[in-house]
């Protein structure tokens, strides 16, 4: 997820620049503003950056993170898709109602729920052990801390309530999160809030992985130093991160407990990661940028981004890259930053648009 919230036009054009491929001069594409569908995939329009996706229980809704287009316009939010009927709700916007914390969910001096200002970054859901379901957001709006939720309701009718929250360790700009079924959470920093953008994109390590426990607070995770680490998943265990280094071009598999790096798999400009059915790693990769193009999109105010993007497999194990499973030129969608596969569809979300993709893999190329 490369949005960040000091300046995320800045670091995205800088990031453009920095990994900006020989073809920097060809011809720059706009936006798509046709909802068209191209071979095995479909757009649905109407949403606003739609970053992060996560599938509640049963898999007939999915869940969205919206970024929004600036924390002052009120836009971002989370918003629930009926997978059958394509209905879009919006289930949660910052400064709309009041909320009291729950014991256990989040740092007890949060006291407050979000503000208006509220912009959902990434997103993750989790059972967890009192059988309750918890959603953890990373939003910069207003405060710089991941938000707890509680999800609530069955099949295709849902809504979330505000339980508490998680301030962000100092100067640290949070980009994914990952939890677990005690309450605990692992979270990356991509960078630092006071990292100034006039020096150009980092060169060095600007971030890294904590590990959060009501216990201890934030502990850095040893291991994942690195420049803009982005997205992050936790396995099944708890013990083991897989981690995606934007800057660096890799997904890191780290045990927490000792920072030992146990593999890594080439994957470009990597930006989100989440596990398929089939307990393989999906991940988003943005590939080689064109400076101009992507500076475009970061502008645009309609339609999609048509910067190209691939969904990429990794086996967990052995750290291999097993092969592209959906691939984006342009239309219908581009600027792809997660691939959510949810039964034989892989819905896909983007960090600039008005839409995300609903892929049929059973018609794959």
């Amino acid at each position: 997820m490369i949005f960040s919230r000091f300046n995320s036009l800045g670091l995205l054009v800088l990031f453009g620049w920095a990994v900006t491929a020989a073809g920097a001069a060809a011809e720059q594409a706009g936006p798509i503003i046709a909802c068209e569908p191209k071979d095995n995939a479909r757009p649905i329009c109407g949403f606003t950056n739609p970053e992060d996706i996560v599938a509640l229980p049963g898999d007939q809704v999915i869940l969205i993170g919206e970024y929004g287009t600036s924390a002052e316009d009120h836009s971002g939010g989370l918003v629930t898709l009926n997978l059958e009927t394509e209905e879009k709700q919006t289930v949660f916007r910052g400064g709309e109602k009041e909320a009291t914390p729950e014991p256990g969910w989040g740092d007890p001096a949060c006291t407050t729920p979000p503000a208006q200002a509220f912009n959902s970054h990434g997103i993750d859901l989790v059972r967890r052990a009192d059988s309750r379901l918890q959603l953890l957001v990373v939003q910069h709006g207003g405060r710089e801390a991941v938000e707890v939720f509680e999800v609530l309701g069955q099949k295709t009718d849902w809504q979330v309530e505000w339980r508490g929250c998680v301030p962000s360790p100092e100067n640290a700009s949070l980009n994914e999160v990952a939890g677990l079924p005690n309450g605990d959470f692992v979270t990356t920093k991509m960078i630092s809030l006071d990292q100034s953008l006039d020096d150009g994109f980092p060169t060095e390590n600007s971030g890294n992985a904590f590990y959060w426990s009501a216990e201890r607070g934030y502990q850095k995770i040893e291991g994942t130093d690195g420049i803009l680490p982005n997205g992050i998943e936790i396995s099944p265990g708890g013990d083991i991160v897989y981690m995606n280094v934007t800057g660096e071009g890799h997904i890191r598999k780290i045990e927490i407990a000792t920072g030992q790096e146990l593999g890594r798999a080439p994957v470009a400009t990597p930006d989100n990661v989440t596990w398929s059915p089939n307990g393989t790693l999906l991940i988003a990769s943005l590939g080689e940028l064109d400076v101009e193009a992507f500076e475009a999109c970061t502008q645009q105010t309609e339609g999609a981004c048509s910067n190209p993007f691939k969904i990429v497999e990794v086996d967990p194990e052995t750290m291999t890259v097993l092969g592209t499973v959906y691939e984006s030129t342009g239309a219908p969608m581009g600027a792809g930053t997660v691939g959510l596969q949810v039964g034989e569809e892989l819905f896909i979300g983007s960090f600039k648009g008005d839409r995300i993709l609903r892929v049929d893999l059973s018609k794959r190329n």
